[in-house]
């Protein structure tokens, strides 16, 4: 990975290259992310946006010469780029990544708040906006996947604030951490921010998640019952890091911390739910110092 993070930071060609080529990566398009955090962590706010503008004129270049639209990669790009940059900043700022990440959890919870606000009835948009995503998979003939979403289209109505909170917040913090960890490979770098090993979302932010779960169970909003859902669905990052943090104390082994990621897709639901349980019960009684004594 040092040679990897040295390369992307020896030239800016070098850097333009790689933003351009990972935006355009489809389902791995986050990867972007995880660059344009190392760039900015190395080189400035500025200069990690100069990039990435010229990385998205590049992209949308190629795109004209295939037949995309320019929309179409703005619509790719930005979505990745400006939480990336925005976090990417809290972070250079705080030079703490705990902080960067409380913070992170703290704006996800108020944006899904806004979108209440926003949008009257959240199942009703979002089951108009998976009827537009049925007859799209229709017309592509994809006629069994949109049997199947026509089925469940129900249910989900009713989840996808939550699905769509969560997935988000998870794919941005998680690039934010791994374009830290690309950074901390560099020459003269090490722990500038500290190690995710260490991340706790801390008390107030666990007493926040118990008072908005009394208040789902006394009141039964739905807007509040999907907030403190979320709030503690997202201590799963925090029991990852509890993860790390015994595999590198020596109480897991290394088959261990991989079978936790190789088996993420298949037990998904299961697994963010274990690692949420771990990482609320640490806020409260820090697991890791426990352990340590």
């Amino acid at each position: 990975m040092q040679a990897m993070a040295t390369w992307l930071v020896a030239r800016p060609l070098h850097s333009i290259l790689a933003l351009a080529a990972t935006i355009s990566l489809a389902w791995f398009s986050f990867l972007s992310a995880v660059v344009l955090i190392l760039l900015l962590l190395q080189k400035g706010v500025q200069t990690a946006a100069v990039y990435a503008v010229i990385a998205g004129a590049l992209v949308t270049l190629v795109g004209l010469v295939v037949g995309l639209s320019p929309a179409n990669v703005i619509s790719q790009a930005l979505p990745i780029w400006l939480p990336a940059l925005l976090l990417g900043a809290i972070l250079r700022v705080t030079r703490s990544l705990t902080l960067t990440l409380q913070l992170s959890f703290i704006i996800a919870i108020a944006g899904m708040l806004v979108f209440f606000v926003l949008v009257e009835d959240a199942t009703l948009y979002w089951r108009q906006l998976l009827d537009q995503v049925i007859t799209v998979w229709r017309e592509a003939g994809l006629h069994e996947q949109a049997d199947i979403l026509t089925a469940e289209k129900n249910v989900l109505a009713g989840q996808m604030t939550m699905i769509m909170t969560l997935t988000l917040w998870s794919v941005h913090v998680v690039s934010c951490v791994l374009g830290y960890k690309l950074y901390r490979q560099l020459p003269g770098r090490n722990a500038d921010f500290g190690l995710f090993r260490n991340l706790n979302f801390g008390r107030v932010i666990a007493w926040a998640m118990a008072l908005v779960s009394i208040g789902a169970f006394v009141s039964g909003a739905g807007w509040v019952q999907n907030t403190a859902f979320i709030m503690f669905a997202m201590f799963w990052l925090q029991g990852l890091a509890i993860v790390h943090w015994s595999h590198a104390e020596g109480f897991l082994p290394t088959f261990a911390l991989v079978a936790t990621y190789v088996l993420a897709p298949v037990l998904n639901v299961v697994l963010i739910m274990g690692l949420a349980i771990t990482g609320y019960v640490d806020a409260w009684f820090g697991i890791r110092r426990l352990k340590t004594a």
